[in-house]
């Protein structure tokens, strides 16, 4: 068994955290300055990982590439299977006519696009991201923005930047689950103490998205209505995490927020004209109510699904596969892990219960409800796969990357080097959980790489554990608009070219960067200076 060393690199931590940050930093450089197509920058930060990995950390070969291949494995699945599921049922609305009726709708109850990146930049997101996650609002909210006028560029750039309010809770509440899990620390407390940091962003982000998007001049027409979406969210999302639990948060939020927006619309509406540059009118006829629910069927199907496959028992047919050579090949030691353990790898092929099956038994029934006949589906089904094969190669390396560089400990080396900052670590810990999004393009992966760090660590400060690990997961999601998998999915929904993706990565980059430091000054407000507002272990 191969015991990880965090200061393999001449038996210093600062030079071996340098060491490690290279491949990331390559990436940054390929994709954000020499505007390399994401696939490339990908690959490329993948090959610097793993000769790093074997030369400066000591990785043996064989863990090294295996790692690699599990990361791959789980970017196919279930990351990819749930993109394709779902660019497949937007899609079949597109062929079948349908979605030009749900446009319809939507422009029914306002033609403002200031309201409809409100409503399904936000709103609807921030619901398929409770449902299901890993992709999917950005996907299936992208590929709908982009369809009711909004050009694809700002439709991606939107949806990335809207999806970081609910991600702590996404996906049935996984990451908190996760989280809670792995550090030990109560599931109920976890919950709470993400529920009282995620809302303040919630506030925020509504007005934040308009103003970025309009401009504030014209965001202050619909003050009212991002209000109603923010207090609406905010207040669910804080109720729910903290005297419920993490599973129904974003789901229940998300519902509150489109209720309000659209019983707010049945008597109110912006006092001006809203035009963009970037945002093409909307044109719209008005159908009966029959042909509307038609329309929506697939994605009314969809929240059904998605709902169902969070409560069926489906777990049963599952396969799982130990990955040779890396399977309790490699031990995790303190003060990374609170003793040295043997890290597992199994990948899991939850063909059944998986979220994307879910997804994809939607569009199926959704396109033959809509009146698609098999071939016409299978041909489109064709069409996605074609239209999905570069940003599948670029997840599959991301996740290959990511996966190298926590099993090298590579990852856990950069983490250690947070976690000597001392009195300021409450802020710089919101940069870890960043980086951990970043890296892996999930809160779930970076709540299971940095939660028991971020616990141990903030034990030995004298620190609240609760607030370090919550903030891990709070500010860690805003890492998921600049990480790569992300970006491709993004591009991909809109219809943008592969040549946006760099462009892409630089306009959400900043906004990235300075949201975290938000959440980073919070969690310094709640250590140093009202620590009550936080959960207690110890009650």
């Amino acid at each position: 068994m191969w015991q990880q060393n965090y200061t393999a690199v001449g038996g210093n931590l600062w030079l071996s955290a340098t060491v490690a940050a290279l491949p990331i930093l390559l990436l940054f450089y390929l994709i954000g300055v020499r505007q390399l197509a994401a696939w490339k920058s990908a690959l490329a930060a993948l090959a610097a990982a793993f000769a790093i990995a074997c030369f400066a950390f000591g990785t043996p070969v064989t863990v090294a590439v295996a790692s690699a291949l599990y990361g791959a494995a789980f970017g196919l699945f279930p990351i990819c299977w749930i993109v394709l599921s779902a660019i497949f049922l937007y899609r079949l609305t597109v062929e079948s006519g349908q979605f030009e009726v749900i446009k319809d709708s939507i422009a029914h109850l306002t033609d403002d696009k200031r309201l409809h990146v409100l409503l399904i930049a936000f709103a609807f997101g921030a619901f398929v991201e409770g449902a299901a996650g890993f992709g999917a609002p950005v996907a299936i909210a992208g590929a709908m923005l982009a369809g009711v006028g909004v050009k694809p560029f700002h439709a991606a750039a939107l949806c990335l930047l809207a999806n970081t309010a609910p991600v702590a809770f996404g996906s049935i509440g996984i990451p908190i689950i996760t989280l809670a899990g792995l550090t030990g620390l109560p599931l109920d407390k976890v919950s709470a103490s993400v529920g009282r940091i995620s809302p303040i962003l919630s506030l925020a982000i509504p007005l934040y998205l308009t103003v970025v998007f309009a401009g504030w001049r014209k965001t202050r027409s619909v003050l009212p209505a991002i209000a109603v979406v923010s207090v609406a969210f905010a207040g669910v999302q804080f109720a729910v995490a903290n005297f419920h639990g993490p599973y129904l948060t974003d789901i229940l939020a998300s519902l509150a927020a489109m209720a309000g927006l659209v019983a707010l619309l049945r008597f109110w509406k912006p006092r001006d004209d809203f035009f963009h540059e970037d945002a093409a009118p909307t044109r719209h006829r008005t159908h009966s109510a029959g042909a509307v629910l038609r329309a929506w069927t697939p994605y009314l199907l969809l929240v059904v699904f998605v709902l169902l496959w969070g409560v069926l028992p489906l777990e049963g047919v599952t396969v799982k596969w130990e990955v040779p050579f890396l399977h309790n090949e490699v031990q995790r030691v303190p003060p990374v892990a609170q003793a040295a353990a043997a890290v597992e790898a199994v990948f899991k092929f939850n063909w059944l219960s998986a979220a994307g099956t879910g997804c994809m038994f939607a569009a199926i029934l959704g396109g033959l409800a809509t009146g698609m006949r098999p071939r016409q589906m299978t041909r489109v089904f064709g069409a996605t796969l074609r239209q999905l094969a570069l940003p599948v190669l670029t997840i599959a390396s991301v996740l290959g990357f990511a996966f190298l560089m926590n099993y090298s400990g590579m990852t856990a080396t950069l983490g250690l080097a947070f976690a000597a900052t001392g009195w300021f670590f409450p802020f710089f810990s919101a940069f870890l959980g960043w980086l951990g999004v970043f890296v892996t393009g999930s809160d779930t992966s970076a709540n299971a790489l940095f939660g028991n760090l971020q616990m141990v660590t903030a034990q030995a400060l004298g620190l609240n554990p609760l607030l370090t690990t919550a903030t891990n997961s709070a500010a860690g999601v805003m890492g998921k608009m600049i990480s790569l998998q992300s970006i491709a999915v993004a591009v991909a929904a809109t219809g943008m070219p592969q040549s946006d993706e760099g462009k892409l990565f630089r306009w959400t980059i900043k906004h990235s960067l300075l949201l975290t430091a938000v959440i980073g000054l919070i969690a310094m407000l709640f250590a140093h200076v009202v620590p009550w507002v936080m959960p207690s272990v110890a009650h």
